[in-house]
């Protein structure tokens, strides 16, 4: 970019052109240059729109969206100034982040934590160091390159930790769809590889998972089958525990059986599934598998929901792979894979091809920044998801008694209470009963609340009920009416008061309306 450097502002305007209105530029001043990526946009009132902010001594200040400094990122003192970052306590900057949520429309209460989260402030520094300090390539010999390179290794590092792995057990991906679909292709590869041995087992691959995984593993088995590259079985969850029983899981297996995938936690219930117990069955019966000549089981859990809700720990889980996805623990949206020995105990193959970058099993030149936001998001859980647990419990359960204190227990369902299973600390999945109050319905009336009802890769479904609660035994139209109501680390015992007084007047609107 032309201009003067080292003391003097340099600007280039229209750098990537107008796009709807609105200038683009970037600009800044030696040690204390400012990153603006973003401008004035014509349906905000000439708001400046801002990721980025004056970087002065290596410290990230204030970054700013829609005109005021925004909740999610890092702080400072003055413009241009020593640029001092507010840091978070072990609940993290809670003030900080109980604006992120507000901020995402004005005056709105957030409650849809299992959809995703706000960047924590602290990972929100972290992405902004990254792109201003270690922007070289990580496969760069030079010190540029060199920096970036070592900042992927800690947040490799950080993540391995918050799962008790090992680094080198970690490959990132661009997101927790990338990370199952490739379990799949792996797990499809290794069983004709197995066939090519002498003795081998013969036939298509057999993969189990449960009826009531992430589209990102349901869709990918459906159009193997479907292309007659492989056999799926989608074993029914247990309708009195919620969860995909082991022994259900093991009677679908087959001689020609590679894989099975079961979920740690259900996006839609928060039921906790039994897999440290699944793959402990199937390590056994691998054993008698390998004497038989028939192909070795692999096991996958998708831990999305599970990781900062709850501990989440590889060992004495037993799986051979665990998906981890950032934006659902405060984290960029981007993801990793977590692999036992990928390569060597564990097979692992890459579905793209190219320069080399993660062992080559995820080609491509990495994203350092968000690699760097994912890192320490992982951090923050590995110090203080006890205390972010302990929390999130104490407010869903105070949300759960006032809405059956406000509704009367006649007229509240909870779709996610199940006799013996545990569930995620943060999810209540509820339904309001009664003709008219289908759970779209109901929060379009709220006017504060927003929260969803089921999984966010579903929202288009319209009011037909989900497939996950109708799957769990919950009635056609009670499923109809559910709620799913995900509180995050910043959810204050204030803000469920505000919520539950919104939705008393949303369904009093709606029975007021339907009256004769």
């Amino acid at each position: 970019m032309p201009g003067r450097k080292e003391g003097a502002h340099w600007r280039t305007q229209r750098r990537w052109g107008r796009q709807e209105g609105a200038d683009w530029w970037c600009c800044g001043s030696g040690a204390g240059r400012r990153v603006l990526i973003g401008g004035h946009h014509g349906g905000r009132a000439g708001r400046r729109a801002l990721i980025g902010g004056t970087m002065a001594g290596g410290q990230a200040a204030a970054w700013s969206c829609s005109g005021r400094p925004h909740a999610c990122a890092p702080r400072c003192q003055g413009s241009g100034g020593s640029g001092t970052s507010t840091r978070s306590a072990a609940m993290g900057a809670g003030t900080e982040l109980s604006e992120a949520r507000r901020d995402v429309a004005e005056g709105s209460l957030y409650l849809d934590y299992n959809a995703t989260t706000p960047l924590a402030p602290e990972v929100a520094q972290a992405v902004g160091d990254a792109m201003c300090h270690a922007w070289g390539n990580p496969s760069s010999s030079h010190p540029a390159g060199k920096k970036a390179k070592e900042l992927i290794s800690s947040a490799r590092e950080n993540l391995a930790r918050m799962v008790g792995g090992r680094p080198e057990d970690i490959i990132f991906t661009s997101g927790g769809t990338e990370a199952n679909n490739m379990v799949i292709h792996t797990a499809c590869r290794h069983f004709h590889g197995s066939q090519a041995r002498p003795g081998g087992s013969r036939g298509m691959p057999h993969i189990v998972a449960s009826s009531v995984e992430h589209d990102s593993i349901r869709l990918p088995l459906e159009q193997l089958v479907k292309e007659s590259l492989a056999e799926a079985t989608f074993v029914a969850v247990s309708p009195q525990s919620g969860q995909a029983e082991v022994d259900d899981v093991l009677a679908a297996v087959r001689p020609t059986t590679c894989l099975v995938s079961v979920m740690l936690a259900n996006n839609e219930t928060g039921v906790i599934m039994p897999v440290a117990e699944l793959s402990q069955r199937v390590r056994a019966l691998n054993q008698r598998r390998e004497a038989e000549g028939l192909p070795r089981i692999l096991v996958h859990t998708d831990a999305a929901q599970m990781i900062g809700k709850g501990r989440v720990d590889v060992q004495e889980l037993g799986v051979d792979y665990l998906t981890i996805v950032g934006h659902k623990f405060y984290g960029p949206r981007i993801g990793a894979l977590y692999v036992r020995g990928p390569g060597t105990t564990t097979p692992l193959h890459p579905m793209l091809f190219g320069g080399g970058q993660e062992r080559n099993f995820r080609p491509g030149t990495e994203n350092t920044p968000m690699i760097a936001g994912l890192g320490q998001a992982a951090e923050l859980v590995s110090k203080n998801c006890e205390a972010y647990e302990t929390h999130m419990r104490d407010v869903r359960d105070y949300l759960e008694a006032r809405l059956e204190a406000s509704f009367g227990k006649q007229r509240i369902h909870f779709n996610s209470h199940f006799t013996g299973s545990k569930r995620l600390c943060n999810t209540s999945n509820v339904s309001i009963l009664g003709p008219g109050l289908q759970g779209r319905r109901v929060l379009s009336s709220c006017k504060m609340l927003l929260a969803s009802v089921g999984a966010a890769c579903h929202s288009e479904k319209g009011d037909r009920p989900s497939s996950i609660l109708l799957s769990c035994g919950i009635p056609y139209n009670v499923a109809q009416n559910a709620l799913r109501l995900s509180v995050g680390r910043d959810t204050t015992r204030a803000d469920v008061d505000l919520v539950v007084q919104d939705l008393l007047q949303a369904v009093a609107q709606l029975d007021q309306d339907q009256a004769p």
